[in-house]
């Protein structure tokens, strides 16, 4: 029998209701523990976007960060990505032709192409405990239609390596479905890059490549902003 306080509630009830508060306090501040969540939030609605935006993308992060198995943060970070937001080109959305949109900018817009994409499951893996060394942006050439098509367009995936040597798994605006590279022959990678430099094309294991991230003034322009909006 549960031993009882005077006209209260089991005492292991009690604390199993403590233990949930508590659970419930760190999933939500567990993205935050990575990011400045107010100038997040503030950059967000400058750009004219929706709290529940963010309160949505840092619910998706809180949870990522929560699971245990690296796969699973990638996919519960992928499928919000890949659902939330409207696959536009840069012309449409931002009235040029390339712009790498930070991720706050690509939820304010709740918009964007294959880098848009790309960065923020870059960004919010990251906050959700990823290690940066462990993750690359890339630049494919991809086949659209399959690895046959003569259809072939410039695109960006983000590429995981659970570890350095070990084949890369790819997430990608165009499916879904999580695959090991090998299993996606329909993508040519040309270089890759992260935060620490830039590759010739995906292979792991390997030093980056002389100069650094310096030589693509895109991304270094990119993360001194996301920086600014609260990715510190």
């Amino acid at each position: 029998m549960s031993e009882r306080t005077s006209g209260g509630p089991p005492q292991f009830v009690v604390a199993l209701k403590c233990c949930i508060a508590l659970l419930v306090a760190w999933l939500g501040l567990s993205l935050a523990a990575a990011v400045d969540t107010d100038r997040l939030l503030a950059a967000l609605q400058a750009l004219g976007g929706q709290p529940a935006s963010f309160r949505d993308w840092q619910r998706a992060g809180a949870d990522a960060t929560a699971m245990n198995v690296a796969e699973d943060k990638l996919r519960r970070v992928n499928e919000f990505f890949n659902r939330r937001i409207r696959f536009a080109d840069d012309r449409e959305v931002w009235g040029q032709g390339d712009y790498w949109a930070t991720p706050m900018e690509t939820l304010a817009k709740g918009q964007g192409d294959c880098e848009d994409f790309t960065i923020g499951k870059y960004f919010t893996l990251l906050a959700a405990g990823i290690p940066d060394e462990q993750l690359r942006l890339v630049y494919v050439k991809a086949s659209i239609g399959g690895r046959n098509s003569l259809l072939v367009q410039a695109h960006m995936v983000l590429a995981y390596y659970p570890t350095p040597d070990a084949e890369p798994l790819v997430l990608d605006n165009l499916i879904t479905e999580i695959r090991p590279a090998s299993r996606r022959p329909d993508l040519a990678p040309v270089f890759s890059f992260n935060s620490q430099g830039i590759w010739a094309g995906a292979t792991g294991g390997t030093a980056p490549s002389a100069g650094g991230i310096g030589r693509l003034s895109r991304w270094q322009d990119l993360l001194t902003r996301a920086r600014r909006e609260g990715f510190d």
